[in-house]
């Protein structure tokens, strides 16, 4: 091991116990963020467990929302991300002001439509990804993942005019096996768009049999190929549980880590994305999740800073939607 990395492990671990925090990191960042982590999972699993942990101090490895959502089921405990300029594409395309516009809108429409509806049935069920900043989850009325979000939405009233959002993608295949006829925002994560169909079709090509795992937020000709979609923890749990030895990973390059280190006898083959050209490997990254690096978490834990802060009024209609997800799954 590096001598420079090995000696900022060792001062983050000692900082942790000194300071009695706990480390939580996603499946997305650099494998040496992975390690020194007390937790390794996706954005809602992680803060669930934050609620779980006897500590004083809670670091979120991972991108801005993913801070919220802890420090919003966290109240009372100091939150901290290494770096807050770490955002995410899918969030940031969702802002709050433009969804209560969009919201209101559709509220009209429906007003238009059918004039005989109250107040309260003119209003759509707002349906939201929990990759959203707090103040869009203050304007929903349920929070999903992409692990429940068919769960959830089976179970709204049939006739329901609901928006999804921030996701296209995500909501596109939730309406394609519910059946549903959701509005769709139209959002993206910046890195499951960028998949690249041709390289997928060459994979399968040149590896005849083996399965292709894919999240949900890619685009539909990608999940068109694909033998497994899932959550990142499920695609990593069927890795885990299958009997195949090889498997084709359309997500994000970082789960590959964990999939390894479970699956040390297993091949993972990942999809490139559409332009490979001045990448340093034909991995799909997350630039924002790249952007915890040892050095920062160590700074942050020193420092104690930059410690995330959420609106009291914010936090209490956002609470609010994790709660009615929860309940409902």
């Amino acid at each position: 091991m590096d001598l420079k990395k090995k000696e900022y492990i060792d001062k983050i671990k000692s900082l942790a116990r000194e300071k009695n925090a706990v480390i939580f990191a996603h499946y997305y960042t650099r494998p040496e963020i992975q390690e020194i982590a007390d937790f390794i999972g996706d954005s809602l699993a992680l803060a669930q467990q934050a609620t779980r942990v006897d500590a004083d101090i809670l670091v979120m490895c991972g991108v801005h929302f993913m801070g919220e959502t802890m420090k919003i089921l966290c109240p009372d405990k100091k939150v901290l991300i290494p770096d807050m300029n770490a955002g995410c594409s899918l969030a940031d395309s969702c802002k709050a002001e433009d969804l209560k516009k969009f919201i209101e809108d559709q509220r009209q429409a429906l007003s238009r439509n059918d004039q005989r509806l109250t107040t309260n049935d003119q209003r759509p069920i707002v349906v939201s990804y929990v990759n959203t900043s707090a103040d869009v989850k203050a304007l929903t009325d349920v929070v999903v993942t992409s692990s429940n979000a068919k769960k959830i939405v089976d179970q709204l009233p049939k006739d329901a005019k609901i928006i999804f959002g921030p996701d296209h993608n995500l909501g596109s295949y939730i309406n394609s096996v519910t059946g549903r006829n959701m509005i769709l925002w139209n959002g993206a994560c910046h890195v499951h768009s960028r998949f690249s169909l041709e390289a997928l079709l060459q994979l399968k090509a040149d590896n005849p049999g083996v399965e292709v795992l894919a999240h949900p937020e890619c685009k539909a000709p990608i999940l068109a190929q694909s033998d497994v979609i899932g959550s990142t923890q499920a695609l990593l749990q069927h890795t885990i549980k299958s009997p195949a030895k090889r498997f084709i990973i359309a997500t994000e390059s970082g789960i590959l880590f964990e999939m390894q280190r479970a699956c040390p006898d297993k091949e993972f083959i990942p999809v490139p994305p559409e332009v490979t050209e001045g990448v340093g490997c034909s991995c799909n990254e997350c630039e924002y999740m790249r952007m915890n690096t040892l050095e920062k978490v160590y700074a942050c834990l020193l420092n104690e800073q930059p410690e995330m802060i959420v609106d009291k009024e914010v936090a209490e209609k956002a609470v609010s939607s994790i709660q009615r997800m929860l309940s409902m799954s």
